[in-house]
């Protein structure tokens, strides 16, 4: 537990990847805690778009503007705080310096050695359920790369491995309501990916399964991230993040084309097998078309696997009760 600074006022957390999707909720979640916040962000003007304006107006939320990894920005970023929060984190490397291990590795990297030079001893860290050492994505690889570089530090770390975050401005909801109601690419249907059924064997012809997932809302991993700050039983702990409700992916997208007003029902959820999906991406990826589909050998590979865990650690030790997906998406879902 962080001790308060005074009796009004509490101490400051620093939010490297505030402006993100997470980012935005923590951020939100923290000041209504009473923290102060430093927000790292690659634009200022982003930041003062989607940051509240009130608590930047207050001085309650302050802004650094670079990235993590420029010269004497992560220590700028880190010096005089209580905490620091890492969400820093892509799904998928572009063209150009956007790489899984310059976002994942070398940030968490470079944040961590920042803390640990400016004296700030508590560290959270944003990974990813299903991360491990022999990974099969670089995204697993580089999560779990990061992981190790916090855990091996001389920092009272907390790393918190979500599963699939579902809420109104999330960018894989965003992309499924576009595919709900016909806007983007496959626009006959709505895809999906599947496995191969691992009891399949030949000459019967090949059976797939759809993935399970526990989608969990955005504001209650902002509530687990915040509230790991105020205990000290979360320290050197590791926890999954998902929500209570298990439902395959095609219910969770059939869920949404419904719930939407733009919905197209008669559009069909179609399953492409992951393992076929992820050849033909490494194949683009190769003869220099990577970005012509709009996904890549990862995604295809993490996207035919469940996305489900426990709670019951996360309950006991946080409080960590989050709401259902069905429930809480139907309620958002109207006014996307």
């Amino acid at each position: 537990m962080i001790e308060q600074n005074g009796q009004d006022e509490r101490g400051l957390v620093c939010v490297a990847g505030a402006t993100g999707f997470v980012g935005r909720s923590l951020v939100s979640e923290l000041l209504g805690r009473g923290w102060r916040v430093r927000a790292l962000a690659r634009s200022r003007d982003k930041a003062r778009r989607v940051l509240p304006t009130d608590a930047l107006g207050d001085g309650r939320l302050s802004i650094v503007e670079g990235d993590a990894l420029g010269e004497g920005v992560a220590e700028k970023f880190v010096t005089g705080a209580d905490a620091c929060v890492n969400l820093i984190g892509i799904i998928r490397e572009t063209s150009g310096r956007q790489t899984f291990k310059r976002a994942h590795t070398l940030t968490t990297r470079a944040l961590v050695r920042a803390c640990e030079g400016a004296g700030v001893t508590r560290f959270v860290q944003m990974s990813a359920l299903g991360v491990s050492d022999d990974g099969r994505t670089e995204y697993y690889r580089t999560k779990w790369s990061a992981e190790r570089a916090v855990r091996a530090s001389s920092l009272k770390w907390t790393v918190f491995r979500p599963g699939l975050i579902h809420g109104p401005q999330g960018e894989f909801m965003r992309l499924a309501q576009a595919w709900c109601e016909g806007r983007a690419m496959p626009h006959l249907f709505i895809p999906m990916f599947t496995r191969l059924d691992p009891e399949w064997s030949p000459p019967r012809p090949p059976r797939f399964e759809d993935p399970v997932v526990s989608p969990v809302r955005v504001e209650d991993v902002a509530f687990a991230f915040a509230e790991a700050l105020d205990r000290e039983s979360a320290v050197f702990e590791v926890y999954d993040l998902v929500g209570p409700e298990r439902i395959t992916m095609r219910e969770m997208l059939q869920e949404l084309r419904d719930a939407l007003p733009l919905g197209k029902k008669k559009l069909r959820v179609i399953g492409l097998p992951s393992e076929v999906a992820a050849m033909k991406a490494k194949g683009a990826a190769m003869v220099g078309l990577r970005d012509a589909l709009p996904f890549d050998e990862g995604m295809a590979i993490m996207g035919g696997k469940d996305s489900v865990a426990e709670l019951e650690k996360a309950s006991a030790h946080l409080s960590f009760a989050p709401a259902p997906y069905t429930e809480t998406m139907r309620a958002y879902a109207a006014s996307m």
